[in-house]
C-alpha cells in the first residue's frame, strides 16, 4: 500500500510539474476521472474509472454504484458560482465517491480546481487539521456549515504558489494516512 502512494503521490506532483493540471477539465466528471487516472494509472486498474461496485467506510454508505452515473451527471451540473455552490458540490462528489480507493485525494485537487477558476483562490490544506477536516467531511452529508466555516478559513489567493499547491498535496496524502516519513522506512 505504501509503494502505492508514494507512486501516486509522485504522479501528483508531476501532474503540477508538467502543467498536464492545465489540460484538465474544471467541475466536471470527465476532469475528476482525469485526475484519478493521472495519480493512479499503473497503480490501480481501475484508475479513472467509475466504480461498479458499492462501498461504505465508517458504517457509511456510499452512492449505490448501480445509480452512480446518474448522479455524477446531476453533480456536474451544480453550480459552482459561490464558495457555499461549489462546496455543496464537493459534497455531493464526495457522497457519491465515484472510484474504489483514491477519492479523497482527487477530490481534492478537483475542489482546487474549481475554487481556482471560479473564485482565484484554493484551500491551504497544510494549514486545515486533519481531524477538524475529517470530522467536518463525515457530517457534511447532513450540513456542510462546519465544512465550508474549516475551509473558508483556510483559502488563499497564491494559487499559482508551487510551496502551497505541494505542501497541499502533501496534506492531502496524509489525511489518507500516508507521510513521507513511510519513505525511509
Amino acid at each position: 500500500m505504501k509503494n502505492v502512494d508514494k507512486n501516486s503521490l509522485e504522479n501528483a506532483y508531476r501532474l503540477f510539474d508538467s502543467n498536464d493540471i492545465d489540460k484538465i477539465e474544471i467541475g466536471t466528471t470527465k476532469g475528476l476521472k482525469q485526475i484519478h487516472n493521472y495519480l493512479f494509472s499503473g497503480l490501480y486498474d481501475f484508475a479513472g474509472k467509475v466504480r461498479t461496485l458499492n462501498i461504505s467506510k465508517g458504517g457509511f454508505r456510499f452512492a449505490n454504484a448501480l445509480y452512480l452515473n446518474e448522479i455524477l451527471v446531476k453533480i456536474e451540473q451544480m453550480p459552482e458560482t459561490s464558495f457555499e455552490e461549489i462546496i455543496a458540490k464537493y459534497v455531493e462528489m464526495n457522497i457519491a465517491h465515484p472510484f474504489m480507493e483514491g477519492n479523497g485525494r482527487t477530490m481534492r485537487i478537483w475542489l482546487d480546481m474549481i475554487l481556482k477558476a471560479r473564485l482565484i483562490k484554493m484551500v491551504n490544506w497544510q494549514l486545515v487539521d486533519k481531524s477538524l477536516y475529517l470530522q467536518a467531511m463525515e457530517r457534511s452529508p447532513i450540513n456542510d456549515l462546519e465544512l465550508r466555516t474549516l475551509l473558508q478559513s483556510n483559502l488563499t489567493e497564491e494559487v499559482n504558489n508551487r510551496e502551497v499547491i505541494f505542501k497541499g498535496i502533501e496534506q492531502s496524502y496524509y489525511y489518507e494516512g500516508y507521510t513521507k516519513e513511510d519513505d525511509d522506512e
